[in-house]
């Protein structure tokens, strides 16, 4: 088994759209729902599928995030240089934090138009794609 993707229900399609497209998110396929529903696959170019559904249910409202979800961590190559092109395309991230001390991962918060926050991850210098057993040991 395997993860396909991740799936937010959204308010309004086309501001999630907007910010996740600017976030570096590429739209890969959508769907028709009916009643005005719309499903809509991303993924960043270069991965080999989809990592993100958009699900908009105007029927539903107002999107309400709650309490359960915490966040979705996207690693990054240069934070810096995100953190640029973000707050160049009107986007608000935050300050870099370095959690794991000076020598650990970077990392920079923002939230989408519904709250959902995103964690914004630069590994160090070596360190291996994604977070494997290697990281706990």
């Amino acid at each position: 088994m395997k993860t396909l993707f991740v799936a937010y229900r959204v308010t309004d399609l086309g501001r999630s759209l907007d910010f996740y497209t600017a976030l570096g998110y590429v739209e890969l396929g959508r769907v028709d729902g009916g009643e005005g529903s719309h499903l809509v696959i991303l993924q960043f170019p270069g991965e080999p599928a989809a990592s993100l559904e958009l699900v908009h249910r105007p029927v539903d409202g107002r999107v309400d995030v709650g309490s359960g979800f915490d966040h979705l961590a996207i690693q990054v190559d240069g934070l810096a240089a995100t953190l640029e092109r973000l707050t160049d395309a009107g986007l608000e991230p935050g300050a870099v934090q370095y959690p794991g001390g000076p020598r650990g991962p970077k990392t920079s918060w923002l939230t989408d138009p519904d709250g959902y926050r995103i964690e914004l991850v630069e590994w160090p210098s070596g360190h291996p794609d994604g977070i494997t057993a290697a990281d706990f040991s």
